[in-house]
């Protein structure tokens, strides 16, 4: 699906909606208030009939009044947001995420653990109790308690909910470089590597390394190893290229590489690849790359949702893909133009 428009016209807005059919934030992390219209704040909902991994048909909404929690219901009942990624996978691609690879870790951890949810739906969990624990040994080193006893506690938390959550990561990265093998694809292969702070190694015992770095995290205020530090490091592999030494073209489609990837990789295991959103994606390739991403998400059988400023961005899909024209019109987004999807052997 291509959506075309000028900015402001609502482009990402629906793109973010069909994010929050996934566990975590959106592709915008935008807090629950953030997301209600403005200024009458009512808050928001989204709906969706969604063909799931098993082949079934469900019904998810979710919703969320004010700054209250986000709520979930699928096929009418309650449900938990981790229960969203066994239902449907869901990636994306926006802008924000162009210098991924030449800014802070934080971001290439946070872009490695949505392509971790998408292999384990469970990793929101152990990432959650990892980072509760965290936060609770902060405070008590803010505070300067020296107990031994609630930190061995804390500590044996983070240690086994840690240790999920970096042996999830490295089974991802596994999965992501084996997916790149072989593969007919106009992309660079990415040789990822998984570090701690500064490049240094994981601990091989987690837990006592955070024992014995008591003192020096009572002095910093703050829990100084763990995965919360760790970083994904990429190497453009033809080249022998670190990614932020590369060109920002070269950076790009290293990111589009991961993804489809990880898309190639959850169409082997379950049988059918993630929703892929792509935000003003084709404005930032060559012809030769913006048709190759096209022949491969075709190929993949993904279903894709692209947004662009001109919808000739969009022209070497052809019939393979619905095309809409959106336009802001008095502060509502409305469709100008619409073209159907020519399906295989359609009567």
């Amino acid at each position: 699906m291509a959506i075309s428009g000028p900015n402001g016209a609502g482009k990402t807005n629906i793109l973010e909606a069909v994010s929050l059919l996934s566990p975590g934030r959106g592709l915008r992390r935008a807090g629950n208030s953030e997301l209600a219209r403005r200024p009458e704040s009512l808050g928001w909902k989204v709906k969706a009939e969604v063909l799931g991994l098993a082949g079934s048909l469900h019904d998810i909404e979710t919703r969320a009044e004010g700054d209250s929690g986000r709520e979930v219901r699928i096929d009418g009942k309650a449900a938990t947001q981790t229960s969203l990624g066994r239902v449907l996978r869901v990636l994306w691609l926006v802008p924000a995420m162009d210098r991924l690879w030449i800014e802070g870790a934080e971001g290439r951890r946070r872009f490695l653990d949505r392509l971790t949810l998408s292999f384990a739906p469970d990793h929101a969990d152990v990432s959650l109790a990892y980072d509760k624990a965290m936060r609770e040994r902060n405070r008590l080193l803010k505070d300067g308690v020296t107990d031994a006893h609630w930190y061995g506690a804390l500590e044996a938390q983070m240690a086994d909910a840690g240790g999920l959550v970096a042996a999830n990561r490295r089974a991802a990265v596994v999965r992501l470089m084996a997916a790149q093998e072989g593969a007919e694809t106009a992309f660079p292969r990415a040789d990822l590597t998984l570090t701690g702070p500064e490049g240094e190694p994981e601990p091989e015992d987690f837990g006592l390394a955070l024992a014995q770095g008591r003192r020096r995290d009572m002095a910093a205020g703050r829990t100084l190893i763990g995965p919360h530090r760790a970083d994904m490091r990429a190497v453009f592999a033809a080249k022998g290229l670190a990614a932020d030494q590369c060109s920002t073209g070269e950076q790009k489609a290293l990111l589009i590489s991961l993804i489809l990837a990880d898309a190639r990789a959850l169409a082997a295991d379950l049988g059918q690849a993630p929703v892929l959103l792509f935000d003003e994606v084709a404005a930032h390739l060559d012809p030769a790359r913006r048709a190759a991403l096209y022949d491969e998400l075709v190929a993949l059988g993904a279903q894709a949702i692209m947004t662009g400023t001109e919808a000739g961005l969009f022209d070497m899909l052809g019939d393979r893909a619905q095309s809409f024209a959106l336009v802001e019109d008095g502060g509502e987004s409305r469709i100008t133009e619409y073209t159907s999807l020519t399906l295989p052997n359609a009567d």
